[in-house]
């Protein structure tokens, strides 16, 4: 049984018995790797018109016959199996592929290894040329599996930090600068990891460099927190940011912080995406999590398939997302809680406060909305044709500050609020993830829960918000029995930007009148 393996990350290579196949043909290894990474028979329809777009079917045709002539001459009979209408590997080949060995190690949690086999982006450099479809598959493949290399890198830079390998941490560190190196968040990182090992003169280099890069990319200076790891020594670093956490359950694992403490819990739920390590590095974001952490205790935490928790290969629904809150208050051994749900974020903090009624002191809905698109008895959202479109560019200008200018156009021109959206982007997710993320968003609908919430609830919403309309938050405070409504001024649609002194003083006063807040954590 002959054995091959496959190397995509960087420019592709084939090996047979270890031996390098020489096959200089672009279109031969980008097919080879083609049908490696879809693991089930393609149709060679579908490769004909993906390798030559431009061509007449029957030379389309022509052509794939010649090429997989060339690639069995090259790599020897039966590697391929090849009938009328379909091409795959043969049953019989053994076959490794490196980027499947990675995910699978970052599936079992082996992180340090997922990163030792991840040396170089997905096809980095590689183009079969004038294959656009090819090329756009690699692009979203490239882009997912670098989502999973930075998660894995940041569990290890925890975990070896954590354990006190801070050599271990440095390294890694280093790669997560690499990859972004505009992160102010990585950029402490390495700092704190740098630091820790004793090798302060490295952690004032790489300040410089962070300095000098934020400057001529950007025009900005680093923030105060990044500045003052080295001004306030080794013994602040672990408290720069909460410790994240991780709780599994099912076999996922969740990424949670907690923050603050107090009479009260308030659980965070964002929208679309969301990064627990990297919220704390926008400033004003930063401000409103503390401020609301002299609330209460706050916890935040990454839904399944974004940020630092696990990648699940499907597109969680509300169910899901509603089982995810009741794994992480559980674990931070919340019997009752403050539901805050922004945006998305919303519409699982209702069908967890319809289902589990003892579990919920209060819900606090913030520029949000009851379904994801538009019906004649539901104007509020957008049209089916809008919603494809506005998802279309969003996975277009992906690892740019895509939609920005919607979400906060209060923050549209100012550099830094657009790196750090960018980033935070690029860390989250990846354009093929988070297209089927947003897909499941538009289909949600939690009308028919509406009427079952029976905790005091207060919904918020910026009169000129573009993302989600008012009309949505008027419609969820009209439907849910005894709400409080509050419009606020602004456009801002995250709850952060614009004007936060309203927002929190709303919040503390709904607080403050709910009954027994002494006794909601233990009771």
């Amino acid at each position: 049984m002959p054995r091959f393996s496959i190397r995509t990350f960087g420019f592709p290579e084939i090996r047979r018995d270890d031996q390098i196949c020489s096959l200089s043909l672009r279109k031969g290894l980008a097919l080879l790797v083609h049908l490696a990474e879809a693991k089930v028979a393609v149709g060679r329809d579908v490769v004909a018109t993906m390798f030559w777009p431009d061509s007449p079917e029957e030379v389309a045709r022509a052509r794939l016959r010649r090429l997989l002539h060339r690639i069995q001459l090259v790599l020897g009979d039966g590697c391929l199996t090849v009938d009328r209408a379909t091409i795959r590997w043969a049953a019989t080949v053994e076959l490794e592929v490196d980027s499947q060995a990675f995910e699978a190690a970052c599936d079992r949690g082996e992180f340090a290894r997922a990163c030792g086999l991840y040396t170089g982006d997905f096809l980095d450099g590689f183009t079969p040329g004038d294959c656009p479809a090819f090329d756009e598959w690699a692009f979203f493949r490239r882009e997912a599996l670098r989502g999973r290399v930075v998660q894995a890198l940041e569990r290890v830079v925890q975990d070896a930090g954590a354990a006190g390998d801070h050599a271990t941490a440095v390294s890694h560190a280093r790669r997560l600068v690499a990859l972004d190196p505009l992160s102010e968040v990585y950029g402490r990182a390495l700092i704190r990891s740098l630091m820790l090992s004793g090798d302060r003169a490295g952690a004032e280099r790489h300040l410089a460099a962070l300095t000098q890069c934020l400057h001529d990319e950007l025009g900005v200076t680093p923030e105060a927190d990044t500045l003052a790891l080295l001004k306030q020594g080794a013994a602040m670093l672990e408290g720069a940011t909460p410790p994240t956490r991780y709780v599994g359950k099912d076999g996922i694992h969740l990424a949670y912080q907690t923050y603050g403490s107090g009479p009260v819990d308030i659980l965070l739920l964002p929208g679309f995406v969301s990064h627990v390590e990297r919220v704390w590095e926008e400033p004003r974001c930063r401000a409103l999590l503390s401020a609301l952490a002299t609330m209460g205790r706050l916890i935040l935490f990454d839904r399944r398939g974004v940020g630092l928790s696990d990648r699940v290969g499907f597109s969680p629904d509300l169910q899901a997302t509603a089982q995810d809150i009741a794994t992480v208050l559980d674990a931070v051994g919340s019997r009752r809680t403050v539901l805050l749900g922004a945006s998305e974020g919303g519409p699982a903090c209702i069908a967890f406060a319809a289902a589990h009624p003892a579990r919920v002191a209060g819900l606090i809905l913030f520029a949000s909305l009851a379904k994801g698109s538009a019906t004649p008895d539901y104007p509020f959202a957008l049209q089916a044709s809008q919603y494809g479109l506005w998802l279309q560019q969003l996975v277009a200008e992906w690892g740019g500050p895509a939609g920005i200018e919607t979400f906060a156009p209060s923050l549209a021109g100012d550099p830094q609020a657009r790196a750090w959206w960018a980033g935070l982007l690029r860390a989250a997710s990846s354009p093929g993830a988070i297209k089927g993320l947003i897909e499941s968003l538009r289909d949600t609908d939690v009308r028919h829960l509406l009427g079952q919430v029976s905790a005091p609830t207060l919904v918020l919403h910026r009169r000129k918000d573009r993302a989600v309309l008012i009309g949505a938050g008027r419609h969820l405070a009209s439907h849910i029995p005894g709400s409080t409504f509050v419009e606020l001024d602004g456009a801002d649609h995250w709850i952060f930007a614009g004007d936060q002194k309203p927002v929190l003083a709303a919040v503390a006063t709904f607080l403050n009148r709910l009954p027994g807040s002494a006794r909601w954590r233990h009771g």
